[in-house]
């Protein structure tokens, strides 16, 4: 075991969490010779075998699930170190990886890009953009934005916006086949629902005082806040949008607001999520700080 490095284990954990040698070897832009290579180093000094390998995936070994919890142990450990001294330097560098759905990343994150490079240019940001909720310590990822605000004992949460959504057609959808004029008329149109976030398809309205949420079924699905928009902007149905993408495009005439006077928007705060501890790194503190300023400086901190 003497000859493992620390670089040895996050290599191996990537490829538990990705599930694939030549995944990993993309990420780290290194041969899957390499990769493979450094397994097999690592099941010599172990003396098992920690992967199942086949034709189409790979598969953790009794005892690959043993090492590979001690990896994130050991892994944790060192990130503390490291977190600990880095706050001490106070130097903000380094590789942050950020996890954000469609919507967040190209409303929140990439127009404070420029800015963010700026104020720290040994930063460098990598985004992985899905409407999934990353696993943040088997994903390798430094920060999750997110709405969702549940989270376990081993993650930390900052608010650093809102985030506001509303129904939305295309006018050619409206012309073909008309707009609901009531909540209860929603079932008679084609609509867009998200697979991913499921709580999304639960729709809010206060009418006549009274708020309620609509579970809706779509006739159209994806799992992708991107391509539901392109779905409405398409004119194949009514879907419920982030109001930040929305509303320029209302405004271009590429989109109509449906039953706008009964809608709730609802605006949810969007949170950035780290591990407990590295919030304290300079490199994960100086992009939430900025983030958080940035939102702030947006309309009061809404992104509607």
């Amino acid at each position: 075991m003497d000859e493992l490095a620390f670089d040895d284990l996050k290599l191996f954990a990537r490829v538990a969490a990705l599930g694939s040698l030549s995944a990993a070897a993309r990420e780290r832009d290194m041969p899957v010779s390499r990769v493979s290579r450094t397994l097999a180093r690592i099941e010599r000094a172990c003396g098992a075998r920690l992967l199942h390998r086949s034709t189409h995936a790979l598969a953790l070994s009794a005892e690959g699930e043993s090492f590979l919890e001690h990896c994130h142990r050991l892994l944790g450990t060192l990130e503390s170190l490291e977190g600990e001294f880095a706050s001490q330097a106070r130097v903000a560098s380094g590789l942050v990886r950020v996890a954000a759905s469609t919507v967040i990343a190209q409303y929140l994150l990439l127009p404070g890009l420029a800015e963010l490079s700026a104020r720290y240019p040994g930063l460098r940001v990598e985004v992985e953009v899905s409407d999934r909720l990353a696993d943040l310590a088997r994903e390798g990822i430094d920060i999750a934005i997110r709405t969702a605000s549940a989270l376990p004992e081993t993650m930390v949460a900052r608010q650093i916006g809102l985030l506001g959504r509303a129904l939305y057609a295309a006018p050619a959808y409206a012309e073909r086949a008309g707009l609901p004029r009531h909540p209860g008329e929603l079932s008679q149109h084609r609509l867009v629902t998200n697979t991913a976030a499921p709580q999304l398809n639960h729709w809010p309205f206060v009418v006549d005082g009274r708020a309620f949420r609509l579970p809706v079924q779509g006739h159209w699905r994806t799992n992708e806040t991107g391509m539901a928009a392109t779905m409405v902007l398409q004119g194949l149905g009514i879907g419920r949008l982030a109001t930040v993408a929305a509303e320029p495009l209302v405004a271009e005439g590429k989109l109509v607001p449906v039953l706008p006077e009964v809608v709730d928007r609802q605006p949810a705060p969007i949170y950035a999520v780290t591990a407990t501890g590295r919030q304290r790194l300079p490199k994960i503190r100086a992009c939430i700080d900025h983030w958080v300023d940035w939102v702030a400086r947006q309309g009061g901190g809404v992104l509607a």
